[in-house]
């Protein structure tokens, strides 16, 4: 087999030719994305005529019942819910696809829980003391059975009610406003205590079997990635047989980062895996065959491709002018200046290190950080200390800064949009705004997707100087190939399906969207995306030598880069998204 150098991101310095469409780990990133993402628009297309009839028929039901009272009836709130549940991931096949992604489940003392629970084991689970409530306040309830029990006859008991107090406002055709309003009071009480029944049930363990599904997924992953392997020169045995090694630790990390405490202070799946890579890499030695599969650029490049089906134009405009300046004007200014920080004060010796590390800190973590590492052709031990900077201070950053804005008294959407530009992945966004309630949720997350945006324009940008002005012999000229060989291609399928998603988003209306998109093609995608992200994490771990990572600490600059670099980050983001928000177009903070 041809053995590939491991010691930069981007090695084979070529002439580019029309082989590379098919030998070249970039364009099988965005051959192995583009067909993921067509299998899961195929079925959710499927049933894209079941879905709005489901949805119109609801959608009657609610506008009937809005004609008929005063008041959101009970059948109102019935259909509401109803329509929320209508969309591509409830389709059959769809269903099915989603259902063998599932990760393994959170877990509290037993890793085994994570994997397989029997009835006998979620009756044992139930018998559990309740998670106390968002004060931190003890539950008055012996078990989470007895609680869910509780919950569930109070919510039978206020329907009940709920519908007395109807029948008696609809006896008299709705015109006595004391029976509206007690109709209205007790169909709230109902609503309220429908809440309660569904916080409840997140703490109810049912029983489930993923050791099916994770083996099918990952035979099925395998071969998906072998078809790749075998035209990039690999041998297809040796590859597929790596490949399950690997997914098997993948499944471990999962199953790690699944722990309570641990998923709950930012321990997570992508951080096992580096470290378990860097384990077996430094304590064991990784065998050969490992190797064989650790192609971190595959993974990670298909990974990035799937993300551009989540970055559509509509959701970046969700929130107007004030976000894209929060996103586009901060992010550029930060990753410079802190270049110019670390070559200029901190004296970094490796420029790719500086860049790399920048990037990640700036634009959007470990996304940002491959393809910045591509383009500059930085070395894998430089890539991997930039991603353990961003996951430990992500990690930090994502408990820390929900609690410093309610601490500071900020509004959701000041809170949302500071998160968003600050706070590296995207998952840790979304579990970061989520503290803030749903609108700061909802501005976290588009920022974050505006930024999304400028990974191709940051790796392009990057390519262009490299070529030009860091690799470039005094005197020699450099022609447009030679940049264009530099660009990382994967960001051209990051971007073109971006833009094919948002085309065909925009073409079938704002309303069947969500169905089709939303609650369909990324209820595959964003899972699909996790899973290869996990895998190059694997393979990173297991390319990389405590030796070679340690000179690159020297003097602790990198860390002093990253701290430095996020400091600036957050004052320049608080500065613009107060600016943006709050005194600019105040209007659209408040129509959020």
């Amino acid at each position: 087999m041809d053995q590939k150098d491991s010691s930069s991101v981007v090695i084979d310095r070529g002439k580019s030719s029309w082989s590379d469409l098919w030998t070249k780990e970039d364009y099988w990133a965005i051959w192995l994305g583009f067909f993921l993402l067509a299998v899961a628009a195929f079925f959710v297309n499927g049933g894209k005529a079941d879905l709005i009839a489901k949805r119109d028929a609801q959608s009657a039901i609610m506008a009937a019942e809005a004609q008929k009272a005063p008041f959101k009836t009970i059948e109102w709130y019935e259909a509401q819910a109803a329509k929320g549940k209508v969309g591509g991931q409830n389709l059959g096949p769809v269903k099915k696809i989603i259902d063998n992604l599932k990760t393994p489940a959170k877990w509290h003392a037993n890793p085994l829980d994570a994997l397989l629970i029997t009835e006998g084991r979620a009756e044992q689970l139930n018998q559990r003391t309740p998670p106390p409530d968002k004060e931190g306040n003890p539950r008055p309830f012996a078990s989470i059975a007895e609680w869910n029990k509780s919950v569930k006859a109070a919510e039978a008991a206020a329907l009940e009610a709920a519908k007395a107090a109807q029948m008696a406002a609809a006896s008299v055709s709705f015109q006595d406003t004391n029976l509206n309003a007690q109709a209205e009071e007790k169909i709230s009480a109902w609503q309220k205590a429908q809440k309660a029944t569904a916080t409840a049930g997140k703490s109810l363990t049912k029983p489930f079997n993923r050791i099916p599904s994770l083996i099918i997924l990952g035979l099925a992953l395998g071969v998906l990635t072998t078809i790749g392997a075998i035209f990039m020169g690999f041998n297809p045995r040796r590859f597929f047989l790596a490949f399950l090694c690997i997914y098997g630790l993948c499944v471990v990390a999962n199953v790690l980062g699944k722990q309570d405490w641990m998923s709950h202070y930012g321990m997570n799946a992508e951080i096992w895996s580096i470290v378990l890579g860097m384990l077996i890499a430094n304590f064991i030695g990784t065998p050969q065959l490992l190797k064989d599969g650790a192609q971190v650029e595959y993974f990670i490049k298909t990974g990035l491709v799937l993300l551009g089906a989540d970055v559509l134009i509509h959701k970046l405009m969700a929130i107007g002018i004030p976000g894209i300046f929060v996103a586009w004007v901060v992010t550029p200014i930060v990753l410079i200046c802190t270049y110019i920080f670390g070559q200029k004060i901190l004296k970094i010796e490796s420029k790719e290190l500086n860049i790399v590390i920048s990037s990640d800190m700036s634009v959007c973590g470990t996304s940002a950080a491959i393809a910045a590492a591509s383009a500059c052709r930085a070395k894998k031990e430089e890539l991997t200390l930039s991603l353990g900077l961003s996951m430990a201070f992500t990690a930090c950053m994502m408990i820390a800064m929900p609690a410093l804005i309610k601490l500071l008294g900020l509004d959701p959407v000041l809170g949302g949009a500071w998160i968003g530009g600050t706070v590296d992945s995207t998952g840790a966004v979304a579990a970061a705004g989520a503290a803030l309630g749903d609108k700061g949720l909802k501005v976290a997350a588009t920022v974050k997707m505006i930024q999304n945006v400028l990974i191709g324009v940051t790796a392009f940008f990057i390519a262009l100087y490299w070529t030009t002005k860091v690799d470039v012999k005094h005197g020699e000229r450099v022609g447009l190939m030679e940049i264009w060989h530099r660009f990382p291609k994967f960001v051209l399928g990051f971007l073109a399906v971006s833009i094919i998603f948002s085309i065909i988003s925009k073409s079938v209306g704002a309303d069947v969207a969500p169905l089709l998109m939303d609650n369909g093609v990324n209820k595959v995608s964003g899972p699909l995306r996790g899973w290869f992200f996990t895998l190059a994490f694997i393979a990173i771990g297991l390319t990389t030598n405590f030796r070679e990572l340690g000179k690159y600490f020297k003097g602790g600059k990198p860390i002093i880069l990253y701290v430095c670099g996020q400091s600036f980050n957050i004052l320049l983001t608080i500065l613009m998204a107060w600016l943006m928000f709050k005194m600019v177009f105040p209007e659209i903070s408040a129509s959020i």
